[in-house]
């Protein structure tokens, strides 16, 4: 394809910057700053917009700085190693402003200074690894399913770092992904992901649990299937198969953003949907009369189960959040989600509304997504009083964030 040369204007989600073609089309490029000029190859073209790869930074901007990792840009995993920390944490509350601003038509929106990650490197407590045909680890590419072999990597945290290096696999068919998780102090899961029916044997003599999950299952093949992870000194018992924030500081952080900023009276009814393992049920549990958790994961309700036995007034849903919010005969002050990538469904949002909390509380991992939703928020009466970015992936283009909504 032919090369372009663009000067980009400003930050776009996905970990692109946004410019313009010398045919008025909008183009998004990786691993780029506003203000620079850059040569682009087209990598995919629509009528309006058009994608590209950098070929090389004509001229850079006076904010770019040397990536710190040697894969960066092959590897698909990080997007903003080429901008100091604390221009990230700028970057991403531009976009959040832009997001809600633009899509969810809120002029002006209370977006509060961002909550930086202790850590901008070595913060994972969970790394997900693909493999080469060779056996290798590593992680797909920019933009592709091609797996690229690593020798480093800057995020895991520390306990992982050591690990990875040492599982040498030879090449075993169908196995297709390997999964470490960091609990606390040495405590280390490793799940093994394939599409046989068969569990592999086990070769590898580590002081780890390790876990087989094929189509018929999981079995465990060393050590136990579930990690205590601790946020705020309490711990969570955690499944392999559980979702948990993967900073685990900037979990106890949010919590006790939660705490600080969440109206709760006495007596009040809490209703606390996509609860995962009950990390924020566990410590919002203590200050409401009733609290009804919902969640569609087996393992992850196995977990809150385990995670909030002492408490007589917590129940928990196994079922969609769509599902069951509507069939919910109650009337909630306040409302918590912290929904996938996708956002709230629309039958959940509907039920949020006909419900009518006083306060809602949206923990969301998408700008977009929540832009969406809070356009519909504000039709059904609400107003957003304040939002707080959280930076709990550092080096990368995802933006958490913690909004409180209230009726009108």
């Amino acid at each position: 394809m032919t090369l372009e040369t663009v000067t980009l204007d400003k930050f776009s989600y996905g970990g692109e910057c946004f410019g313009r073609l010398a045919d008025g089309r909008a183009v998004f490029v990786p691993f780029s700053l506003p203000g620079e000029r850059v040569e682009v190859r087209l990598v995919e073209e629509k009528k309006g917009y058009a994608r590209a790869e950098l070929v090389q930074v004509l001229q850079a901007s006076p904010q770019r700085i040397t990536a710190r990792c040697p894969h960066y840009q092959a590897c698909g995993g990080c997007h903003y190693q080429h901008l100091a920390y604390p221009q990230q944490l700028a970057a991403k509350t531009e976009i959040l402003v832009d997001q809600l601003t633009r899509i969810g038509k809120i002029a002006n929106p209370p977006v509060r200074e961002p909550v930086p990650s202790p850590a901008p490197w070595n913060y994972r407590n969970t790394v997900q690894f693909h493999l080469t045909p060779e056996g290798k680890l590593g992680f797909q590419g920019q933009r592709s399913h091609r797996v690229v072999p690593i020798q480093e990597c800057h995020l895991p945290e520390p306990l992982i770092n050591q690990l990875w290096p040492t599982l040498d696999l030879e090449p075993i068919p169908n196995l297709e992904r390997l999964v470490l998780r960091a609990g606390a102090g040495e405590e280390a899961l490793l799940v093994l992901e394939s599409s046989d029916p068969e569990p592999i044997e086990l070769l590898v003599d580590l002081p780890i649990s390790v876990l087989y999950s094929g189509p018929g299952g999981s079995m465990v093949l060393a050590g136990e299937d579930t990690l205590i992870l601790e946020v705020k000194g309490r711990p969570f018992q955690v499944s392999a198969g559980s979702f948990f924030q993967v900073n685990t500081p900037m979990a106890g952080a949010m919590v006790d953003h939660l705490l600080e900023n969440l109206d709760l009276p006495p007596g009040a009814t809490l209703v606390d949907a996509y609860c995962g393992v009950g990390l924020f049920s566990a410590f919002l549990a203590p200050r409401v009369g009733r609290l009804l958790a919902i969640e569609s994961a087996p393992s992850a309700c196995d977990d809150f189960v385990t995670n909030l036995d002492e408490f007589d007034h917590v129940e928990l849903y196994q079922a969609s959040v769509e599902e069951a919010l509507p069939a919910l005969d109650i009337q909630p002050q306040t409302i918590l989600v912290d929904p996938p990538r996708a956002g709230l469904d629309r039958r959940a949002l509907d039920a949020i509304l006909t419900m009518a909390p006083d306060t809602l509380a949206y923990i969301s991992c998408d700008p977009s997504t929540l832009a969406r939703d809070a356009r519909r928020l504000v039709q059904g009466g609400y107003t957003l009083s304040q939002i707080t970015p959280f930076d709990l992936f550092p080096q990368t283009f995802h933006i958490e964030s913690i909004s409180f909504w209230h009726k009108d």
